[in-house]
């Protein structure tokens, strides 16, 4: 069983840059599909972005292309999430994940889910 573990969130201003983490341990997520996932307050947990087990395809939903990007060090068993123009409609509870294929997160088909970290961005 593989655990993630999330951090890196915290408070920022609209505008401002924020660089997420998520580490794996017991089992290494090197050969999987990773992604983040966010929930805001009383909405559902949606899909923002994922990469390839060996970083060569990504995919973003469309609220977020162009601010955001996704990279992976395997050596580290560690996914990243940079976050830049952050606006308020992007505060949520930001969840890592591992699944199968890059598509097949983007429909939200995970496996192991982390404990998730806040990100609130101010106005």
């Amino acid at each position: 069983q593989v655990q993630l573990v999330e951090s890196g969130g915290g408070l920022v201003q609209a505008g401002g840059s924020l660089r997420l983490s998520c580490a794996a341990s017991g089992r290494t997520v090197s050969s999987r599909a990773t992604g983040w996932f966010r929930q805001a307050p009383g909405k559902e947990r949606e899909f923002v972005a994922s990469i390839s087990w060996n970083g060569g395809t990504t995919y973003f939903a469309d609220s977020v292309k162009g601010r955001f990007t996704i990279s992976r060090d395997n050596t580290k068993d560690t996914v990243y999430l940079q976050m830049n123009n952050l606006k308020p409609e992007d505060t949520a509870l930001y969840y890592c994940g591992a699944g199968i294929t890059v598509a097949t997160m983007s429909r939200g088909q995970v496996n192991s889910w982390g404990q998730g970290t806040q990100v609130t961005v101010s106005s």
